[in-house]
């Protein structure tokens, strides 16, 4: 009787976290569309912009919609986790702003850097509200942990597009963009390289900084050789940083 009680509040708690994560999902599309069509009505941007947000968007709905039941033992999709799909939203806006990036780099010039700088900022604050309401509301998970650092890259990728469609920098700032992508994709063929890691001041220390140069990157004060040379700094730190981890997890069998 015991087991059959069990089951049925986990198949409740189940049932409960899935309809809050649909919803919670259907509300961060509806903005985004709602956004994203009164952008290109008002900035003039053609209508490529639509399926450049929504397209990843649904990637990433996807993906948390398969997920959060594996990893989030709660039978609420939360506050925190909201929040984190809030930063969602804005990061598939900008990916659509990239798409039709010649209308936004031609015809608003250095409003397109403050469009970036804006909407980086907004996104930054927001990540420093997510992880104190899932410690506040008791609603910490692995799934929201990975969440938030999945979209901490995605917009870090993000601006290091922008500084290179800005001209801030060559093709290779992309780099402190896509070598966190270049890392999960060797994690996924190498198994040593799967362990997790400890926490570390180092590795949280290069991300602050990595973010810091690519929001002034995107800035209209920055430009020429300090862009370069600031671009290179958090490339060689970066690059510095996954080298230890990769080193500590090749040590260290399972």
């Amino acid at each position: 009787m015991k087991y059959d009680s069990a089951f049925a509040l986990l198949a409740t708690s189940s049932t409960l976290r899935r309809q809050d994560t649909l919803l919670a999902l259907a509300t961060g599309f509806v903005a985004l569309v709602t956004t994203a069509t009164v952008i290109l009505w008002a900035g003039g941007f053609g209508w490529l912009l639509l399926p450049g947000a929504i397209l990843p968007y649904l990637v990433i709905a996807g993906v948390a919609a398969a997920c959060i039941d594996r990893h989030h033992p709660h039978d609420r999709f939360g506050l925190a986790n909201a929040v984190t799909l809030a930063r969602a939203v804005i990061n598939c806006l900008l990916i659509g702003l990239l798409v039709e990036y010649r209308t936004l780099f031609s015809s608003w010039g250095d409003w397109a850097d403050w469009l970036f700088l804006a909407a980086a900022l907004l996104s930054l604050a927001l990540d420093g509200v997510d992880g104190m309401l899932a410690r506040r509301q008791g609603l910490s998970s692995r799934f929201g942990a990975r969440f938030d650092m999945e979209i901490d890259a995605l917009l870090l990728m993000l601006l290091a597009v922008a500084a290179f469609a800005l001209g801030k920098a060559g093709i290779w700032v992309l780099l402190i963009g896509t070598t966190y992508y270049l890392f999960m994709a060797a994690r996924a063929v190498i198994p040593r390289l799967r362990r997790d890691l400890p926490e570390s001041m180092r590795r949280k220390a290069v991300c602050v900084l990595q973010g810091a140069v690519l929001i002034a990157l995107v800035t209209p004060f920055i430009d020429g050789m300090a862009a370069t040379a600031l671009a290179l700094t958090a490339l060689a730190a970066l690059a510095w940083s996954f080298t230890v981890d990769i080193i500590w997890l090749a040590a260290r069998r399972r």
